[in-house]
């Protein structure tokens, strides 16, 4: 009788295994089947939750025609990415090439002080010694690490063959989202329901501040940054400043992780005021900070909250998704990242409290 039960039990631990075994294969298989997809599903689900509001709002203009809103919603998604985001790109993707092309040769150069500061009043002297002395400091160095920065060069290139890809992923992305638009409540119950058999107490709670991040760090972060570094972009353009396009990258980059595009503009406004006539760069000059300025201004328009989540994450994000998934990666990471943050955090403080509860 023992051996009997003994060997059904094993037979039910085999069967168990077995299942274990195909459920396990079944799993991988479909990750492995739609991990090309991921980004543009991810960043697609953003968009969705970011300018559901928005859905929503032109929605009811229109009487009541989701599929009607979500169409022009649509449609002007693609016009920005196919118009000035695409224009944006493909500048800096020149400017990345040819940074490269200087590195991978050894002949990275920087511009020596040009001798009309000098005539500059009250600050002109001492810019121009300052300048010069950094102007002969960096290039001492960098005909020691030019070298050892070679292989960057590779990277470099890579990532800017990349951009046809990227763009190609924004605009899948785009197109999903418009059709993930009307269906926003069934998603929305279908997300809540796995939550549920997650964290059933909590499921609503962290469906919400799931929602309120992204639409916050796509908004506030993301969002501000892309039109700072759009407008900036225009502005570079329309002073005609060298590698305009890798320069706005670049003030992307520095808004998405809070550090702020005052370290390009300033040298940028220098710039300006040495190579163009007065009114030109008065004009350039009132843009250019209130390029710089449009944080502080519009932060506290679509951020009702303040962001929480720590610099240091968002910047881990922005490399970690940058080397995952290449450009759209810069965008997914840090909201990815974020929500992960901000959802632990809550986890952590329910059970804290509940330990404090408990121990009453």
């Amino acid at each position: 009788m023992n051996t009997l039960r003994q060997l059904v039990s094993a037979e039910k631990v085999i069967q168990l295994v077995i299942r274990l075994g195909l459920l396990a294969l079944l799993i991988v298989w479909t990750f492995l089947i739609i991990r090309p997809f991921v980004p543009i599903l991810t960043w697609s689900g953003v968009l969705a939750v970011a300018f559901y509001p928005v859905f929503g709002w032109l929605a009811k203009r229109l009487g009541g025609r989701p599929r009607m809103a979500a169409t022009i919603l649509t449609l002007i998604m693609l016009g920005i990415v196919i118009g000035p985001a695409a224009w944006l790109g493909l500048s800096a993707v020149e400017g990345i090439r040819d940074l490269a092309s200087q590195i991978g040769t050894g002949d990275l150069v920087l511009q020596a002080a040009p001798e009309q500061i000098r005539s500059w009043p009250l600050i002109g002297p001492q810019l121009y010694d300052l300048w010069n002395l950094a102007y002969t400091n960096i290039r001492a160095v960098l005909r020691e690490v030019t070298p050892y920065l070679k292989p960057l060069a590779g990277v470099m290139l890579s990532f800017a063959g990349s951009a046809g890809v990227g763009t190609l992923q924004f605009l899948l992305s785009v197109l999903v989202a418009g059709f993930l638009f009307p269906h926003g409540p069934q998603l929305t119950a279908a997300v809540r329901g796995f939550l549920f058999r997650i964290v059933p107490e909590q499921s609503e709670h962290f469906l919400a501040l799931a929602g309120a991040t992204i639409r916050a760090v796509s908004q506030g972060v993301i969002g501000v940054a892309i039109i700072q570094a759009l407008l900036a972009g225009i502005g570079f353009k329309l002073a005609a400043i060298p590698s305009a396009g890798l320069l706005a990258i670049i003030v992307l980059l520095l808004s998405i992780v809070q550090i702020g595009p005052a370290i390009v503009l300033v040298p940028v406004v220098i710039w300006i005021w040495m190579d163009k006539d007065v009114t030109t760069a008065l004009l350039l000059t009132v843009f250019l900070v209130i390029v710089g300025l449009l944080d502080n201004i519009l932060k506290p328009l679509v951020m009702g909250r303040g962001l929480t989540t720590p610099t240091l994450v968002i910047l881990i994000g922005v490399i970690g998704g940058t080397l995952a998934h290449g450009i759209i990666g810069l965008f997914i990471g840090p909201i990815i990242l974020a929500v992960a943050w901000e959802l632990a955090a809550a986890w952590i403080r329910t059970d804290s409290a509940a330990n404090v509860v408990a121990n009453r």
